[in-house]
C-alpha cells in the first residue's frame, strides 16, 4: 500500500554543508565525493555540498573546492554551493559547480555574525553574483536566512523578509529559500510565509530549510510543503546547525522527511541503505543519529515493512 504525500516536493539533502558545518571534524575529500555519490545513487534529487565560506571560520567545510572538482559534471548538476559574495560565486564556478545558494540573513545581526556585513550590503551585491552565475551558465537562489527569528533580535517582522524577495536587487534568483535557522517556527508561521512569499513577489520556487530544535521540523515542513514550496532541505540523522546562531541545533533529518512523505523512488530497502550509511557516516563524527526514522528503522516492530529486516 502507498501513502506519498501530496503535493509533491523535491528533497535536497544538505548534509554536506550545514549538517557538518557544526561539527569537529574535516571529512576527507573521498569521504565527502563517496557519500554525495550515495545519496544521488539512492534516488536522493539534489544536495547541497559545501560552502565558499572561509576555511578559518568554518573548518568543516575548508575542501569544498575539492569536493567540487571531483564530481562530474552530471553529478554536479545535482548539487549546491553556498556562497554569500560574488567572489564565492566566481571561485565556485571555476571549480565546476553551476547551482549557487546565495544566502544573507533578513536581520542585520545575524548576517554581521554570519557573514560580517549589512543585509543592505549583501542585497546591494547579489546582482553580480546573478551576473557570475549566469555566465557559468548555473543557477542562482536566494537564500533568506532568520527568516521567522533571529537569535540576536528576536521575532523577524514577515514584511521584511517580503520586501528582500521583491527587490529588484534579488530578481535574478529562480528560487527562494525561506530558512528557520533556529527551528523556533511553528505551522502556523510557516505556512502563513510561504503563502505570502509565493503569492506576493514574482512567481519562483519557493524552499524550504528547517530545523528541528523545538521538535517541529517535519511539522512545518508539511506546512510549507501544504502552502506551495517545492523544494525542502533536509540532512542525514538531523545533523548540523549554525555556528554563528546561538540556539541553532540540527537540521530536520532527511530519514523522517522521506518517511513521511513517501517520494516515488523511496522504500523499505531504499531507507534501509540510508540508515546503514547514515550510522557509519556519524559514528565517523561522533555524532548522534536524531532522526526518529531511523530510530524506528532499527526497532523490533518487524511486522512493519519499513523496519530494517521486515523485507527478508
Amino acid at each position: 500500500m502507498t501513502f506519498a504525500y501530496t503535493p509533491a516536493a523535491e528533497l535536497r539533502d544538505v548534509t554536506l554543508r550545514d549538517g557538518l558545518q557544526l561539527t569537529g571534524k574535516l571529512l576527507p575529500t573521498e569521504r565527502k565525493v563517496e557519500t554525495a555519490r550515495t545519496l544521488l545513487g539512492l534516488g536522493v534529487p539534489a544536495l547541497e555540498i559545501g560552502s565558499m565560506a572561509r576555511p578559518d571560520l568554518v573548518p568543516p567545510l575548508a575542501n569544498t573546492l575539492e569536493v567540487i572538482a571531483e564530481l562530474t559534471p552530471d553529478e554536479l548538476a545535482r548539487c549546491w554551493v553556498w556562497v554569500a559574495t560574488p567572489r564565492h560565486v566566481e571561485k565556485a564556478a571555476a571549480a565546476g559547480a553551476r547551482n549557487f545558494q546565495y544566502c544573507f540573513s533578513a536581520s542585520d545581526s545575524h548576517n554581521r555574525a554570519n557573514i560580517g556585513r549589512s543585509t543592505e550590503d549583501s542585497v546591494a551585491a547579489m546582482p553580480a553574483a546573478v551576473r557570475l552565475a549566469q555566465e557559468a551558465s548555473g543557477s542562482i537562489q536566494l537564500c533568506i536566512a532568520t527568516s521567522f527569528t533571529c537569535p540576536f533580535e528576536g521575532a523577524v517582522d514577515p514584511e521584511r523578509v517580503i520586501a528582500i524577495a521583491n527587490d529588484a536587487r534579488t530578481a535574478g534568483a529562480g528560487d527562494i529559500v525561506l530558512a528557520d535557522t533556529l527551528g523556533q517556527a511553528v505551522p502556523v508561521q510557516v505556512r502563513e510565509l510561504v503563502t505570502a512569499v509565493r503569492t506576493r513577489t514574482p512567481q519562483r520556487r519557493i524552499v524550504f530549510h528547517g530545523h528541528d530544535t523545538w521538535g517541529l521540523g517535519v511539522a512545518n515542513t508539511l506546512a510549507a510543503i501544504d502552502a506551495g514550496a517545492t523544494m525542502v532541505d533536509g540532512a542525514l540523522g538531523g545533523l548540523g546547525g549554525c555556528p554563528f546562531a546561538p540556539g541553532a541545533s540540527g537540521n530536520t533529518a532527511t530519514e523522517d522527511l522521506l518517511f513521511a512523505t513517501r517520494p516515488d523512488w523511496f522504500d523499505p530497502a531504499t531507507l534501509a541503505e540510508l540508515v546503514d550509511h547514515t550510522d557509519a557516516l556519524l559514528a565517523e563524527l561522533g555524532e548522534p543519529n536524531r532522526s526518529k526514522a531511523a530510530q524506528g528503522a532499527r526497532s523490533k516492530a518487524a511486522a512493519f515493512e519499513w523496519v530494517v529486516g521486515a523485507q527478508s
